[in-house]
């Protein structure tokens, strides 16, 4: 009040009005001044990267710089709109306003970048607001993978370290990298038959740990300048059937990208399995496998894939989810023994001088023909060369044995894995046991054989065809009623119609099925 009276003595009602314009102009020209000498200090306020997880939210906040040191702050929000329950990352979607409570963050920084949301960030503790504009969600990248039948983590540009007395695999980033959406720590088994718990278990436990502080990474004691592959030689290692669709085929899948340049690491080690298939393992890596088990030191790497892929079905690989096919998986096979045979013959009407060669695959322990002669007597009868053999730890030369066949027959078993090396178009005959062994028939061999071209004819036994006929009474539950065995479990079940069965086939009723494979021949 004495102020405005000593004001209005002082000066008139004009000059009192052109006095506050006055101090009014000053005011706005000393801020242009001052915004315009400090606008090189304000202009470059460094980026915010901001990433949700599933679940979480707002996990973690990063500042970063180039020449500056990473600040992270951690913040709870609870949203529903912005998560991609596949990528368990945020969607680039425009025009998003997101109102986050943000306790006791002291650092909020605007993102220049070129994805455009807003996000209002309200400071309980003082009521302020910020705006956030213009910043990118961008996807971490998710480096492990949590498949129907196997795991693994493919890792690309960055400091890999492998201490195999610990069964860990440290990952040095520059930046944090959540191994999946939520862990910074995971777990695996390198075996490509996820799911199978007595198969696994028979497979050592590896960790794959994101480490972003240096001093808690383990020394490299031998760098390599190639990628890594590592998978485990544990599981059914051994059965010729989960030989080739647990590990064989999972690891021309995950390594032939390479063309060669890989190290293979391999866990469970088996020698014998490496020398079973060598021919493969050298046509894969062109170095010696490591058995990581073994080794004291620390293996370095810069890229690689822990764990092996494989696709859900059994001996197969599925086009549309890989840039290879069991096409091309046969063709490396013929490339790696030296197959000659490309192409099953082709009989033309009339032709007696070519016999098509006709494999007859036998067993010694269970589901064996226990009337071979006659069947191969036949055979030969109806035009083909007959040839029969068991499959053995010689892969090589059981290769070249069913390579040069147009036709394989054989009761269901391990064994009728061998298909994957009969030429294009030759004739499978699955003979298929009593006691329900149908579903395992069409998954094991049906369906795969016709991904590889192979012309397929089935022959179901019939009870008396069985030699179980002769160790139960015709009223037993076995013969009776095999689906109630089936309810007591796999190994209930594997006991009786996979280990104590053999086959003798009535010729008459099995002779049509010989005629349908030399008319498949003909066409």
């Amino acid at each position: 009040m004495m102020y405005d009276s000593i004001l209005a003595r002082s000066f008139s009602t004009h000059e009192q009005k052109k006095l506050r314009y006055g101090a009014l102009l000053s005011s706005l020209l000393i801020a242009f001044s001052f915004c315009f000498v400090f606008k090189p200090f304000l202009a470059d306020l460094p980026a915010l990267k901001l990433r949700l997880s599933m679940g979480v939210g707002l996990r973690m906040l990063m500042n970063e710089k180039s020449s500056s040191q990473k600040i992270y702050k951690e913040a709870t929000i609870n949203s529903k709109s912005h998560h991609d329950h596949d990528h368990t990352s945020l969607k680039n979607t425009s025009n998003t306003l997101q109102v986050v409570d943000d306790i006791n963050i002291s650092h909020k920084i605007v993102d220049n970048s070129s994805t455009f949301h807003q996000l209002i960030v309200k400071n309980t503790t003082n009521s302020h607001r910020l705006v956030i504009k213009e910043f990118v969600a961008k996807k971490v990248k998710q480096i492990c993978n949590i498949m129907k039948r196997t795991d693994f983590c493919e890792i690309d540009n960055e400091d890999i370290r492998i201490d195999g007395s610990s069964a860990t695999v440290f990952i040095a980033s520059s930046s944090p990298q959540d191994i999946s959406a939520e862990n910074q720590s995971w777990t695996i088994r390198p075996y490509a038959r996820k799911g199978d718990q007595a198969a696994m278990n028979r497979v050592r436990e590896w960790s794959v740990k994101s480490v972003n502080d240096p001093k808690k990474l383990p020394q490299c004691t031998q760098n390599h300048s190639i990628p890594v592959v590592l998978f485990s030689n544990g599981g059914y290692a051994g059965n010729h059937f989960h030989d080739f669709t647990d590990i064989v085929i999972p690891l021309f899948l995950t390594s032939r990208q390479f063309n060669g340049e890989v190290q293979f690491l391999i866990t469970n080690k088996q020698s014998w399995w490496i020398n079973k298939f060598q021919k493969i393992v050298k046509n894969l890596s062109k170095y010696d496998p490591i058995d990581i088990d073994k080794e004291k030191g620390v293996h370095c790497f810069t890229s690689g894939i822990i764990g092996l892929k494989r696709h859900d079905k059994e001996l197969n690989i599925d086009p549309s989810l890989s840039s290879y096919s069991m096409k091309d998986f046969r063709q490396f096979l013929r490339s790696s023994y030296s197959l000659k045979k490309d192409t099953a013959i082709k009989i033309r009407d009339g032709e007696k001088k070519r016999h098509p060669r006709l494999l007859i695959i036998t067993r010694k322990r269970s589901r064996t023909f226990t009337n071979t002669a006659k069947i191969v007597q036949m055979a030969r009868k109806m035009g083909f060369k007959v040839v029969v053999a068991e499959a053995d730890m010689n892969v090589s030369k059981f290769a070249e044995i069913v390579n040069s066949c147009d036709v394989l027959m054989g009761v269901h078993g391990a064994g009728l894995t061998n298909i994957v090396f009969m030429p294009e178009n030759a004739v499978f005959i699955q003979v298929v046991p009593f006691g329900g062994v149908d579903w395992l028939a069409k998954t094991d061999f049906e369906e795969p054989s016709k991904d590889m071209n192979l012309r397929y004819l089935e022959y179901k036994i019939k009870m008396d065809e069985s030699s179980l006929i002769q160790q139960y009474p015709l009223d037993h539950q076995v013969l009776r009623d095999p689906t109630s065995i089936g309810k007591q479990g796999w190994y209930a079940f594997r006991s009786v119609y996979m280990d104590k069965q053999n086959v003798e086939l009535h010729l008459n009723t099995f002779r049509p099925t010989f005629l349908k494979a030399l008319e498949l021949l003909h066409q």
